[in-house]
């Protein structure tokens, strides 16, 4: 993917010390390193295994703290960090490696209860996140450099609110993550991600999106993904899994089969395929008035995402589609 911004693209010192999570609607980003690679756990209980995985030249290993390993639901926190720097790359902010966002705005974007039970499990989340480092080759912004890090470098709460509920809080990325953003080595998620509660449908999901992305699908053996998605399951448990997924379809985006020889089929669904063939075409001063719209927003992303909407609503013919999606923009910025 080619970068408009590398990673030596560091504020210089005493400029962008910090950067205020305050983009409403960013679009979801995950980085391209863990889409590819396992670095989460699976488990719901704490998991102090420590993780050695090998592939195609990338050697990894995952060292929990007492805590236990990151999780995958964890990640996102990570994937709303990933979400706010990239909105504000697009739209020319200044950003910065330390993040100060509202524990409320976090949790609603990733679609979690907002109860004082939600805000205990977001610290342990940070706790783990901080505690679980990364020992790891894999190149992240055009650089290769074998080194250990955690998953976040520190976090801190800046306020509580009387009652002892985190309010605000500060994060700092590793540098090897940053580097990830800063060189936009990101994928954009469905916002229906944050919907899928088991945690092998999240990693299967970021799995056929990292390697469908616009291919109509793609085919791995069993064995692969079972190693790529990191899932301690043994094969046949995991073989049941998958088919259980196969029968209840509840990837956004992708549907799975199996194939003879023990090969699953990714594919787009039908209405995501449609959409790009056949929805009506943009101009591409459209596509800027929805950035005025909402600022920071991956308008490139809104219009797939309105495309999608357009075919599962009936694909209707549309007079004035520009206008048609601009009112569809003007919605979303008021939701």
């Amino acid at each position: 993917m080619a970068a408009e911004l590398t990673a030596g693209a560091i504020p210089p010192e005493g400029q962008g010390d910090f950067f205020l999570c305050d983009i409403f609607g960013a679009i979801p980003k995950n980085d391209l390193a863990s889409m590819e690679h396992p670095l989460f756990s699976l488990g719901t209980r704490p998991d102090r295994r420590i993780l050695n995985y090998q592939h195609n030249g990338a050697e990894i290993t995952v060292t929990p703290s007492v805590k236990g390993l990151a999780t995958i639901h964890d990640k996102d926190i990570l994937i709303f960090c990933i979400s706010q720097l990239m909105a504000a790359l697009n739209a020319g902010r200044q950003v910065s490696r330390t993040l100060h966002l509202k524990a409320h705005d976090l949790l609603v974007a990733c679609n979690r209860e907002t109860s004082g039970d939600a805000y205990r499990r977001l610290r342990e989340a940070f706790e783990r996140l901080a505690g679980t480092r990364i020992t790891t080759n894999i190149v992240t912004g055009g650089q290769e450099v074998t080194t250990g890090f955690g998953l976040i470098e520190k976090w801190e709460i800046v306020r509580k609110a009387r009652g002892g509920k985190m309010v605000s809080v500060a994060v700092t990325l590793s540098d090897w993550l940053y580097r990830a953003v800063l060189s936009k080595s990101v994928l954009t998620l469905s916002r229906d991600y944050f919907r899928l509660r088991k945690p092998l449908e999240r990693r299967i999901y970021e799995l056929a999106r990292k390697h469908c992305g616009r291919q109509n699908s793609w085919q791995v053996s069993v064995e692969t993904l079972l190693k790529k998605s990191g899932s301690a399951s043994p094969r046949r448990v995991f073989r049941k899994m998958i088919r259980d997924m196969i029968e209840a379809q509840p990837l956004p985006d992708y549907a799975l089969e199996e194939l003879e020889g023990d090969v699953i089929r990714f594919s787009q669904k039908a209405a995501v395929t449609e959409a790009v063939l056949n929805a009506p075409s943009l101009k591409p001063a459209t596509l800027e008035e929805a950035r005025a719209l909402i600022p920071g927003a991956d308008a490139y992303a809104l219009e797939a995402e309105w495309r999608a909407m357009w075919v599962r609503t009936g694909s209707p013919r549309l007079r004035m589609p520009d206008a048609a999606f601009l009112g569809w923009v003007r919605k979303r910025a008021a939701e």
